[in-house]
């Protein structure tokens, strides 16, 4: 593969069925299908034309799911929209367009329009009027009114830090409680899809497949250097552990400063992205952390976990770190 962002992991979600729900004047032909086909190879990957009509568009989705019983549902823009309707199903909502009808109205999608990409029936071209834009906003109702507390960990939305289309953050936020922010814009391309999207099929494919990985804890002095900068190579082996471990970030509890540990947390969401949501322990013992691996600069002895030194002469560089961890294979 040439493209420096994809690879291909035969291995995650093998043999399972992955519905994928395109976006507003997009079709089963959007460049996301041939993306998610290529990343994982060993998928079966559906998608389908959505009508130009919601009630139509959410009976096809209604029926598709129930003959074929997708293993996970993941669904850009609009068809995130959709998604998240789809419940009693694993499923990823991205850049949610949850207010469809305000959105026609203020991004120019009045009037005639072109398919963004070609269409099993031929139709090239459609028509948004008024009509069009009030059945967006009555579908639009029904989000959320399925959701209960199994639902809630069943549902991801992620969001587009760069998204300049769609701003529904707040709005899934306040029904769900898996809301993660990614670097990206509106459109995936391959690098937001493999750093953004990836790691919760991830989640969602270990957790199906009730597969338990290894837990690598990283210190949060070991990310950085004295100006705040990640260190060279830090994001390459954070990367590569994540496909491989369960990794947490470890930092200290600062008594009453909660500005400090909105700093990390900042910090966290700008380098690491999807990979750390929800994956930073914030404690002062840290030799009371069950695991398999510590990396830290100052590791305990007491600590209940392989410990690696970092800045040892031994571990000096995450280089060296890559190296160790890749010998291991996964163990």
């Amino acid at each position: 593969m040439q493209n420096p962002y994809l690879k291909q992991y035969p291995d995650l979600m093998q043999g399972k069925k992955i519905l994928y729900i395109h976006g507003f004047g997009s079709s089963a032909q959007s460049g996301t299908v041939k993306l998610i086909q290529t990343v994982l190879p060993s998928a079966d990957v559906m998608a389908y034309d959505l009508p130009l009509h919601p009630e139509e568009a959410l009976a096809l989705l209604r029926r598709v799911c129930s003959e074929r019983q997708p293993d996970l549902i993941l669904g850009t823009s609009m068809g995130g929209m959709y998604a998240e309707m789809m419940y009693g199903y694993d499923r990823i909502c991205v850049n949610p367009a949850f207010e469809m009808g305000e959105t026609m109205h203020s991004h120019d999608m009045m009037g005639r329009q072109t398919y963004q990409n070609p269409r099993q029936d031929g139709v090239q071209e459609f028509f948004v009027d008024k009509p069009l834009v009030k059945e967006y906003k009555a579908i639009t109702e029904q989000c959320f009114g399925g959701v209960t507390a199994e639902e809630q960990t069943r549902c991801y939305g992620l969001f587009g830090d760069e998204d300049d289309v769609v701003n529904t953050f707040d709005l899934f936020r306040a029904h769900y409680t898996q809301a993660i922010r990614f670097h990206g814009g509106h459109r995936l391309d391959d690098r937001s899809f493999m750093h953004g999207v990836l790691p919760v099929v991830r989640w969602i494919d270990d957790r199906q497949q009730r597969r338990e990985r290894p837990i690598v804890y990283i210190d949060f002095s070991t990310l950085h250097d004295g100006y705040m900068k990640p260190r060279s190579s830090m994001a390459k082996a954070y990367a590569m552990l994540c496909e491989r471990y369960q990794v947490y970030v470890v930092a200290p509890a600062p008594a009453n400063e909660p500005a400090q540990m909105a700093a990390v947390q900042a910090w966290v969401e700008q380098y690491l992205s999807t990979p750390a949501y929800d994956r930073v322990i914030y404690t002062n013992r840290k030799a009371l952390l069950y695991g398999d691996y510590l990396v830290d600069t100052a590791p305990d002895d007491d600590a209940m976990a392989t410990t690696i030194a970092f800045g040892s002469d031994e571990f000096k560089t995450w280089e060296e770190v890559i190296t160790y961890f890749k010998r291991l294979g996964g163990q």
